[in-house]
């Protein structure tokens, strides 16, 4: 498998690294267990001669023009994480020169991939129109109001469509490589993930700061904050609309706008997410924390952590 990785001047340090140490252990794990496999042909591209990192590491490149067509062109995060440094950055001379080339090797047959802000690269050219995606975490209201065509799912690590795979906030490049590897070799993956001392994970919602994302907009922010002075409550949304002075239908576009949910979508978040608080700093019982938290017992808790993180309450609570 030919795999074409597009560094760009800029890029995140480990987000280049992960993706060439995953694919090289898988290669040498293949060789030494006699696991069949085609193996990953790695290529490190660049539109410019000369490419630096964001810690200033010089990264020897090929030339785009003199590669063959890859399978999988991959195209790691930029170091810039906050919008009023990334959205510039995507109107840089080589950034634009690198949505042409991703653009040539997609008509010509090559699967796309991105993680972190380099899904910003992928959806800035245009190509991830009509597909689903994740993105960074603190970005996803900047992404879904610069690319509405895109069907974003932050919550989810990796996310496959057609032809791109994208992944979410910074080390999920490990579970893009990963994800490639399995789709090669399920076994190779399984392998590659103990030596990297690698849990899988589904998705990145138990690292989201809720309250980050609400900053975006002052009547979303207004419903966080009371929303989240009542978690243990029975929340309706005629009474959180009624309490902020605005009404249901304002409510829900707002926050489908900033957030991509519906307001009871965000409570559960919010709940979950203080349910995640609770067990790795108390003591308290889960039924205990389910009734802080406003749900009815400790089974309906267990039931949406398992469904929404994957993971259950051993997984959550610190060992002693």
């Amino acid at each position: 498998m030919r795999i074409a990785i597009l560094a760009l001047e800029g890029m995140f340090d480990t987000g280049l690294t992960t993706v060439l140490d995953a694919l090289a252990m898988a290669n040498v794990l293949a060789q030494w267990t006699g696991i069949t496999t085609p193996g990953f042909d790695v290529t490190v591209m660049g539109v410019r001669p000369q490419v630096r990192t964001a810690l200033g590491l010089q990264v020897p490149v090929s030339d785009v023009a003199d590669t063959p067509t890859p399978d999988w062109v991959i195209v790691p995060a930029l170091a810039n994480i906050v919008p009023e440094q990334l959205l510039p950055t995507l109107a840089r001379d080589d950034v634009v020169d690198a949505f042409g080339a991703l653009r040539r090797w997609h008509g010509a047959g090559a699967r796309l991939a991105a993680a972190c802000t380099g899904t910003f690269v992928l959806a800035e050219s245009g190509l991830l129109d009509g597909c689903e995606a994740t993105t960074t975490w603190w970005l996803t209201p900047v992404f879904r109001q610069r690319y509405p065509d895109v069907s974003l799912d932050a919550h989810r690590l990796v996310v496959p469509s057609g032809t791109m795979v994208t992944a979410g906030a910074a080390l999920s490049h490990l579970d893009l490589a990963l994800w490639l590897i399995r789709n090669n070799s399920p076994e190779l993956a399984a392998l590659a993930a103990k030596y990297l001392v690698f849990d899988s994970r589904l998705s990145q919602s138990g690292y989201v700061i809720s309250d980050h994302l609400a900053h975006s907009d002052p009547l979303v922010e207004r419903f966080d904050r009371w929303v989240r002075e009542r978690l243990d409550t029975t929340l309706t949304l005629d009474a959180i609309a009624e309490a902020l002075g605005t009404s249901k239908r304002t409510l829900s576009r707002r926050l489908d706008g900033v957030l991509g949910k519906t307001p009871l979508e965000y409570i559960q978040d919010l709940r979950i997410e203080r349910a995640v608080q609770l067990l790795k700093t108390s003591k308290h019982s889960v039924d205990q924390i389910a009734g802080q938290v406003g749900y009815a017992d400790g089974v309906t808790l267990r039931t949406l952590l398992r469904r929404r993180l994957g993971k259950g309450i051993r997984e959550l609570r610190p060992r002693e």
